[in-house]
C-alpha cells in the first residue's frame, strides 16, 4: 500500500490534522530560525535582549502545554486547535508589524501560547479519531511534520530576500487558512462533561507513577532529537572544517524520515512489543553518537583538504541516520502508549504533561551538550559531548525496558495484521 493510499484509508478528520501539522511546520519554520538574525541586524537588540524575546517565546509554549491540554479535554480538541493557529496568527502578525521590545515579547508569547494550545489538543485528537490506528496514524503524523520543518526554511530564506515582513506576514497567513480550515473542516467531537476541577485532573495525571516514571524515562527521545541541530552539525563542521557542513545532516535525516518512516512503523506493528521497540529506538538513537565521535575528537579538519573531508562526513552522516531511524521506530509507539496510561477523557492532559517534562528534558540536555562542548573543547576531551549523548539514550533505554519488565506500562496492542 502507497503512502497516498495509507493517507486516504483515514477518516477526513485525521487526513486534515495531517494536513494542518505539515501547514504548522510550514509557517513555524518559515520564520522562526531567521528571528534571532532579524532581531539584532535589523532591530539592533542587544544578544541579551534577543534572548529575552526567544526565551519567552520558548517559556510561554513549554511550560503551558498542560493548559493547552487540559483544555482539550475540557472544551474539545477542535476548538482548542482553532484558538491556537488563530493566536499564532496574530502572534507572527505582530512579528511582522512590530519593532518595539514591548509588541516583541506581545509576538513571543502569543506565538508560544498557541503553540501550547494546538499541539497537545492536535494529538489528543488524532489519537482518539485514529481507534486503533494510533500508532499508524502517527507515523504519518511525522512525515507530514518533517515535510514542513524541509519546506519551511526553504521558503523563509526565499522570502528573506524581499525582507523579514515578507516571511513573517507569509507565516501568519499561512496560520489564518489553517485557522480557517479547521473551523470549516474539522468536525466537533463529544466532550465528556468534567466532574472534577483542573486541579484534580492534574494531580490524576501527576500522580499516576507508571506514566510520569515513563515520562521521565523518556527524556532522551527529544533531548537527543534536538541534537540534529546542535551537536551533530557542530561535530560535521569539525569534522570537515566546512561551515555549510549542517545542511547535508539535515538533508539526510529529513529524507530518511520522509522515506522510511511509515514502512518502519508499518513493519514493526506486526511483530514484538511496543515497550521493545521504544526501547530499542532509543539503544539506536544513542548509538547513532559513536560514529561521529570516532571523528570530531580530534582537532579541527583543514578546509582544504577536499578528500579527507569527504570522507570524514561520512561517519557524521552515519550518525545523523542512525539518530532518525531510532527516532522513526520509537516516536510512533511513544505517541500511541501516552493515552493508554490513562482514562479516555484526560488524553489531552496526559499529552500536556508528556510534552512539560519533554520541554524542560530538552532544554537541560542542550544545556548539558553546551557544557560538554565548551569543557570538551577546553580541556581537549572532544569525546564528552558525544559520550554524554551516548549515556542519556542508553539510560533512557534501559529506563524504558525495565518498566516493560516490571509491568508498570500499559497492554500491548494486539499485532496489526498485514494489508494487501
Amino acid at each position: 500500500m502507497t503512502t497516498w493510499r495509507e493517507i486516504r484509508s483515514f477518516s477526513p478528520a485525521v487526513r486534515l490534522l495531517l494536513v494542518n501539522q505539515f501547514g504548522v511546520n510550514t509557517g513555524f519554520y518559515l520564520l522562526i530560525p531567521y528571528l534571532a538574525v532579524h532581531l539584532s541586524r535589523d532591530l539592533g537588540m542587544s544578544a541579551a535582549a534577543v534572548g529575552t524575546v526567544l526565551g519567552v517565546r520558548n517559556l510561554s509554549q513549554q511550560g503551558l502545554f498542560v493548559i493547552g491540554g487540559s483544555a482539550a479535554d475540557r472544551l474539545g480538541a477542535r476548538g482548542v486547535i482553532i484558538a491556537g493557529c488563530a493566536l499564532r496568527t496574530v502572534g507572527f502578525g505582530l512579528f511582522a508589524l512590530g519593532d518595539g521590545t514591548a509588541v516583541l515579547l506581545a509576538a513571543s508569547v502569543l506565538s508560544g501560547l498557541a503553540g501550547a494550545l494546538f499541539n497537545p489538543a492536535v494529538r489528543a485528537y488524532l489519537a482518539q479519531e485514529a481507534g486503533e490506528r494510533k500508532a499508524e496514524a502517527f507515523a504519518l503524523f511525522n512525515v507530514f511534520a518533517t515535510t514542513g520543518a524541509l519546506v519551511g526554511p526553504l521558503l523563509g530564506s526565499a522570502l528573506l530576500l524581499v525582507d523579514f515582513r515578507a516571511a513573517a506576514l507569509t507565516a501568519a497567513g499561512l496560520f489564518a487558512l489553517l485557522t480557517v480550515a479547521q473551523a470549516l473542516m474539522l468536525p466537533a467531537g463529544q466532550v465528556a462533561p468534567a466532574e472534577e476541577s483542573v486541579l484534580a485532573d492534574w494531580r490524576e495525571v501527576v500522580g499516576n507513577r507508571a506514566f510520569m516514571a515513563f515520562a521521565l524515562a523518556m527524556v532522551a527521545m527529544i533531548a537527543l532529537e534536538s541534537q540534529l541541530y546542535l551537536l551533530l552539525p557542530e561535530g560535521a563542521r569539525r569534522a570537515t572544517g566546512w561551515d555549510g557542513a549542517a545542511g547535508p545532516v539535515l538533508v539526510v535525516a529529513t529524507l530518511a524520515g520522509l522515506g522510511l518512516q511509515l514502512r518502519i512503523t508499518r513493519a514493526l506493528q506486526r511483530r514484538g512489543s511496543r515497550a521493545g521497540w521504544i526501547s530499542g529506538g532509543l539503544a539506536l538513537m544513542a548509538a547513532a553518537f559513536v560514529p561521529p565521535m570516532l571523528v570530531t575528537s580530534g582537532a579541527a579538519a583543514d578546509p582544504g583538504d577536499m578528500p579527507g573531508a569527504v570522507l570524514r562526513m561520512v561517519p557524521v552522516l552515519v550518525g545523523a541516520l542512525l539518530l532518525q531511524t531510532g527516532l522513526m521506530v520509537a516516536q510512533p509507539f511513544v505517541m500511541e502508549l501516552v493515552p493508554a496510561f490513562g482514562r479516555s477523557r484526560l488524553t489531552g492532559t496526559y499529552f500536556g504533561v508528556f510534552y512539560v517534562v519533554s520541554g524542560i528534558a530538552a532544554a537541560l540536555g542542550n544545556a548539558a551538550v553546551g557544557w560538554a562542548m565548551d569543557t570538551g573543547a577546553r580541556t581537549g576531551a572532544g569525546w564528552l559531548p558525544w559520550a554524554c549523548c551516548l549515556g542519556l539514550g542508553l539510560a533512557s533505554a534501559a529506563a524504558v525496558a525495565r518498566l516493560h519488565r516490571v509491568g508498570a506500562l500499559p497492554g500491548t496492542p494486539a499485532p496489526v495484521p498485514a494489508r494487501a
